[in-house]
């Protein structure tokens, strides 16, 4: 369906990256960022995300100086706040417990680093309503030990999709890379081709 003459490299750990880009059905290699993401500091949340995935993606490329370079890195915004992903149990049902019957931001940046060296950077953002959440229900999510590697202390993908009453936007951004997004911008640099049978 697509193809490209790029040697692609995701920027990122993550196995729901991974997931989400692999439907591109085009070969990529994985090699992951060794960064200080808290070294990054912005004036607004759009900046500050952004700055983190320039960060993380710019090391990947050092790395993979022939490649063209795919880096994103997701966050979770209420009331202006940044809610990472949470260090302990109390952390994680505090999280929460602010969300509960809330609306926040998912905001996801990514990354494209040419081997050329240009860079091209956008933000998606999603809009993300919870249900009024019952402490059981956080404190059993919470036990599951799935809150603990994501932003905003919930997985979309997961049975955090349990606690969402609706989106507003990209799905995919919400799990960490807005595909459809990510697509429109590789055609329009002329990284991916639709392959004519």
């Amino acid at each position: 369906m697509f193809k490209t003459n790029h040697k692609l490299v995701l920027a990122s750990a993550s196995p729901r990256r991974k997931e989400l880009l692999a439907m591109l059905s085009l070969p990529f290699d994985i090699i992951t960022s060794e960064v200080e993401e808290t070294s990054v500091q912005a004036s607004t949340m759009q900046d500050y995300v952004k700055g983190v995935a320039l960060l993380k993606t710019r090391d990947v490329a050092k790395k993979a100086p022939n490649a063209m370079v795919i880096g994103a890195d997701t966050i979770v915004v209420y009331d202006d706040e940044l809610l990472h992903k949470p260090k302990n149990r109390e952390e994680a049902i505090s999280h929460l417990l602010r969300l509960s019957g809330k609306r926040h931001a998912v905001m996801t940046a990514v990354a494209i680093i040419e081997p050329n060296g240009n860079e091209t950077t956008f933000v998606e953002e999603t809009n993300v309503v919870f249900h009024h959440l019952s402490q059981e229900l956080i404190e059993a999510y919470v036990d599951s030990g799935d809150p603990f590697d994501k932003a905003g202390g919930y997985g979309i993908q997961t049975a955090g999709t349990l606690l969402v009453k609706r989106i507003e936007g990209d799905y995919n951004n919400v799990v960490g890379l807005p595909l459809a997004a990510l697509f429109t911008q590789l055609v329009a640099l002329n990284i991916i081709q639709f392959a004519k049978e």
